[in-house]
Parts: structure tokens; sequence; C-alpha cells
């Protein structure tokens, strides 16, 4: 939309770039150019202004196939408008001098033109096709269909209008429609996904018994593996047994030959204590015999008072220590008999 100022009663507008603008003052053209800017009076100037750019138009419509089954057709043309004086010729870009807004709508005529023409070119290719077909290859065919119909329909060009682009998003079916036909695709799925699981499953279980099998070899193996060690520890055990009697052996003679040179050394040393012993009792017996001899020889010298109180000593170092005499009445009266006996005879001896 075109930006219009007041000044004074004059108007000034300021175009866009993507805007055609022309300015037709008392019947005569005065302005014709996208962008321009200029001012004018509203009382003898008849402006429109008609868009250069690319346009987008999204389309929704249903068809019908061979088989008469409804169809919706999603599709989007984009066009612009290629010659801005015959467009705004053939159709109402007229401007309102004071606001700058459109008097009719020209881009709503322009839209119902294409969509129109599109739905029309798209019904004639649905119409041919199955609905198998119109599902599988009908977006390739809806949009050469259309793409074809619009660069051929007279009025376009007539108007000014320039198809750029067709496209075509989906042409689907009516939901019950594309249940019905997700079904065989869906089981067929579903059996290849069994198919998958069972060979899976085979797979796994072919790997399962070969994992088995390498189990029981490795279990075979292992057993063989331990009976060569069992061998192997008897072997090794018979022949630490061997050595350790073989050691035994050694170790008896060698005690043996030890114990006999102990007890040969003991009978030696005892040999040489009875020698030295019997030395040792010869040479005290000799001494004895001296000293009896001399004892002997000097009792002999002696008188006898003298052996008398040697005699009295020795049988006082012989006699037990004595602490107290107990002497009865009895005892005492026959001490003294025979002390008086005594007496009498030996004064008779005197005598």
């Amino acid at each position: 939309m075109a930006d219009i100022t007041r000044r004074l009663g004059w108007r000034h507008l300021r175009g866009t770039p993507t805007a055609h603008v022309r300015h037709h003052r008392s019947g005569q053209l005065a302005h014709d150019g996208p962008g321009l800017s200029f001012w004018f009076r509203s009382l003898t100037a008849a402006l429109s202004e008609v868009p250069v750019d690319d346009r987008e138009l999204a389309m929704t419509f249903h068809a019908r196939t061979a088989d008469f089954q409804d169809v919706t057709v999603q599709a989007t043309v984009t066009y612009r408008i290629g010659d801005p004086a015959l467009a705004a010729a053939r159709l109402d870009f007229s401007v309102d001098p004071d606001t700058g807004a459109w008097r009719g709508t020209p881009l709503e005529q322009l839209a119902t033109l294409l969509t129109e023409t599109a739905q029309e070119h798209a019904l004639d290719a649905l119409a041919q096709t199955p609905l198998s077909a119109a599902l599988t290859d009908g977006v390739g065919t809806v949009r050469e269909r259309l793409a074809a119909g619009l660069a051929a329909q007279p009025r376009l060009p007539d108007t000014g209008i320039e198809v750029v682009a067709v496209r075509v998003v989906a042409v689907r079916p009516e939901p019950e429609v594309e249940r019905a036909l997700r079904t065989p695709a869906r089981e067929q799925i579903q059996q290849e996904a069994d198919r998958a699981t069972y060979e899976r499953r085979a797979v796994a279980v072919e790997r399962e018994r070969t994992i088995a099998e390498n189990e029981l070899a490795s279990r075979i193996e292992l057993a063989r593996r331990e009976e060569r060690l069992v061998e192997q520890h008897g072997t090794n055990a018979r022949r630490e047994a061997e050595e350790r009697a073989a050691a035994d052996a050694v170790r008896a003679d060698a005690e043996a030959a030890r114990t006999v040179r102990l007890a040969k050394a003991e009978a030696d040393k005892a040999i040489r204590l009875a020698r030295a012993a019997a030395e040792q009792e010869r040479e005290v017996g000799e001494a004895r015999a001296r000293a009896r001899a001399a004892w002997l020889r000097v009792h002999g010298e002696a008188d006898v008072a003298t052996l008398h109180a040697v005699a009295a000593m020795r049988v006082a170092e012989n006699l037990p220590d004595i602490e107290s005499v107990t002497i009865s009445p009895d005892v005492l009266t026959g001490l003294l008999a025979k002390w008086g006996g005594a007496r009498a005879g030996t004064g008779r001896a005197g005598a």
C-alpha cells in the first residue's frame, strides 16, 4: 500500500520498489513506474498500484479419481504480474488518493482466477487416474498438468499474469480409505518384521548351539588338561616322595654316623675319665695308705693315756648333740649301785 501524506491541499505519494504506480492526471498518464514519489492533487488524479513481486498462492481442493474415490490436493502456485499496465487495465488496482488503500480486491480476483484454473486441470487429470496411481504418481502428474494448463490458459497473459512455479505438496485420500490402504502395507511390514524376528531367533539359536559346542569342546579340553595335570601332580608327588626318602636315608645315615661318632667320643671320654678316676683313686689310696701308716706309726709311738684321750675325742666328735638328760630313779639307783660296787672293788684292789 502506498504511503500518502497531505500538505496544504496537495497529496504526496511515496511508493515501494515492489509496487508499480500509475498516475493519470486529467486523463493523461503523468507518472508510471515502481518506487515513484511525487506530488499530486486528489481532484484531478487517478492512481493505481500494481504489485510486481513474486507471490505465493496456496490452494486446497477436492477431486475424484477414476474409481470414484475422493482425494484432497494441496498445491502452491507462485506468480507475479509481468505487465502492470495491462493488469491495471483489466483489474481494478485503483487506490484511494487520501488513504492509499485499494478501492477493490484485485488480489482476491487473481487468487480466484488461478485457483479455479488450477482446480480445473487437476480435476481433469485425476478423473482419468485410479486411486492407487494417484497416490503413487499423482503428485508429479498433477504438477505437470497444472503447469501445462496454467501456461496454456489465454486469460492469464491477457491479464498480465506470469506463472513462475507450480508445486504440488500432497494428494491424499479420505482418512478411512487411507487407513484401509495402509493396512496391507502394515501387514506386509509386520510379516517382514516377523520373518526378520524368526530369522534373528534362528541365527540366535544357531549361535547358541555354536557357543554350547564351543563350551563343550572347551570343557573337554579342560578335562584333558586337568587329567594331564593330575598325572603330572602324581609324578611330581612320587618324585618328591622318592627325593624325600632319599633325603631321609641320607639324613638317617648321617645321624647314624654322627651317633656312632658321638658314641665313640663318649666311650673314649668314659675310658679317659675311668682311667683318670682309677689313677686318682690309686693316688688317693696310696695317700690314704701313707696317711694310715703314718697314723699307725704315730699311735704306736704314743703312750696309752694319749691314745685314750684321742679315743675319747673321737667318740665325742661322733656323739649326737644332747641338750638335756632325764635320769629316772630306777636308773639313778642302778648307777649308784654300780658306782658303789666299782669303788669297793677298787679299794680291795688297792689293799
